[in-house]
C-alpha cells in the first residue's frame, strides 16, 4: 500500500462531504481507516531544542511504558481497523525493548503499513534488520540540522556519526529488503538555509522521502523563536533547489508550497481528528475506552461514532473543526 498516494488523493478530493461519507462507509463495513500512532514508552534519549523534552517539568509527567502482556490486548483492540501503524509519536520508540514484537503484532493483524519514527541514534544494523524481518515498511527519521555542527547543536545528546551510520546501513539493506526511509526535517530561521546543501551531506541512496516542515510550538521548548516570517521571500528559491535535487534522485518531496499558505486554514486536514488514533501507556484514543476489555467496534458503538461521521457529511465546512497545522504540504512524486 502506498501511503503517500493516499495523502495525495486526500488533497485531490475537495469535498469534505465525500470524505466523511467514505469514512462512514469504511467504519460501517469494518474496513481500515485509522492512522494508529503508538508511543510504547514515554521517554527519549535526546534533548532536542525544538522538542518538549527540554522542558524539565513536562518530562516529569512523561512516565510509563506498555507491559509486554498488554501489547496483545492493544493489538486485539484496534489493529484490525488500522490502515497505518506509526510507532513513535513524540517519544523515542527504540528505547522500548519489545519494539520488534509490536511490528510482528501489526503484521499478524495484517496492518498494511507499519512505520517507526525515531532519531536513529540507537539504531544498529542488527536492530534495523530485526525490524525489517518483522515486517516494518518504513523508518521515519527526525532531523534538525544538515551539518554536524547544526545537528548536534539542535539535537542535544545526539551523535552525527551514529546518525549518518544508520543511513549507511539503510543503503546496504535496501539491496536486501523492500522498505522506505523518510527524513522529517524541521526548520527554523537558523537551520533553514542549510537545506541548499542537503544532498552534499546525505546520500540519496539511503532515503526515499524528504519532508520539510516548519517549526511549531509544542511546549516550553529550549529553542523558542517561532517567527519564520523573514524566510518567506527566500523560501520558494530554496525549496525549488531542494525539489530539483529530489527529482534528480527520485525522492518524494513533502513540503508546503509557500510559507504564506501556512497562515490560512488548511482545508485538507478536515478528517484528521477522525482518522488519527493516539495510544500511549496513559492514553488510548478517546477518554473512557476500556481497551483491555472492549474492542474498537464496541466502544465506537457506545459513543455513537458512526452517527458522528455521518452527521459531518451534512455539516457545512465552517461548522467542522480542523487542525490547520496538519497535512499542510504537497506530496510531489517524480
Amino acid at each position: 500500500m502506498n501511503i503517500y498516494k493516499l495523502l495525495q488523493l486526500n488533497r485531490k478530493i475537495k469535498s469534505h462531504r465525500v470524505k466523511f461519507l467514505a469514512l462512514f462507509l469504511l467504519h460501517k463495513l469494518n474496513r481500515r481507516y485509522l492512522a494508529v500512532n503508538l508511543d510504547p514508552v514515554l521517554a527519549c534519549n535526546l534533548r532536542c531544542k525544538m522538542c518538549y523534552f527540554t522542558d524539565a517539568d513536562y518530562v516529569k509527567t512523561l512516565k510509563g511504558q506498555f507491559k509486554p502482556e498488554d501489547l496483545d490486548l492493544v493489538a486485539k483492540a484496534i489493529f484490525k481497523r488500522a490502515l497505518k501503524l506509526q510507532i513513535g509519536c513524540g517519544t523515542e520508540p527504540t528505547l522500548y525493548k519489545d519494539l520488534v514484537k509490536i511490528v510482528e503484532l501489526g503484521k499478524a493483524h495484517q496492518v498494511p503499513y507499519i512505520s517507526i519514527t525515531t532519531n536513529a541514534n540507537l539504531l544498529t544494523e542488527e536492530k534495523i534488520e530485526a525490524l525489517l524481518k518483522a515486517g516494518l515498511n518504513e523508518f521515519t527519521i527526525s532531523l534538525h540540522g544538515v551539518t554536524k555542527q547544526s545537528y548536534e547543536h539542535f539535537m542535544k545528546k545526539a551523535s552525527y556519526e551514529k546518525f549518518q551510520n544508520a543511513f549507511k546501513v539503510f543503503s546496504k539493506l535496501k539491496k536486501m529488503y523492500d522498505f522506505k526511509v523518510r527524513i522529517n526535517y524541521t526548520f527554523n530561521k537558523d537551520n533553514f538555509y542549510e537545506l541548499k546543501d542537503f544532498f552534499k551531506h546525505f546520500d540519496a541512496e539511503g532515503f526515499d522521502i524528504l519532508q520539510i516542515r516548519p517549526i511549531q510550538k509544542i511546549g516550553n521548548t529550549e529553542y523558542n523563536n517561532f517567527d519564520i516570517s523573514t524566510l518567506e521571500d527566500d523560501y520558494p528559491e530554496v525549496i525549488s533547489e531542494v525539489r530539483t535535487n529530489c527529482s534528480a534522485n527520485d525522492i518524494i518531496l513533502m513540503a508546503p508550497q509557500t510559507l504564506s499558505a501556512l497562515k490560512s486554514t488548511n482545508q485538507f486536514s478536515v478528517i484528521f481528528d477522525y482518522t488519527f488514533c493516539y495510544i500511549s501507556p496513559n492514553k488510548f484514543w478517546k477518554e473512557g475506552f476500556n481497551w483491555r476489555e472492549e474492542s474498537f467496534n464496541e466502544f465506537s458503538k457506545k459513543i455513537k461514532w458512526s452517527q458522528l461521521l455521518l452527521s459531518n457529511v451534512f455539516k457545512s465546512r465552517s461548522n467542522l473543526k480542523t487542525r490547520s497545522n496538519k497535512l499542510n504540504y504537497e506530496v510531489e512524486f517524480n
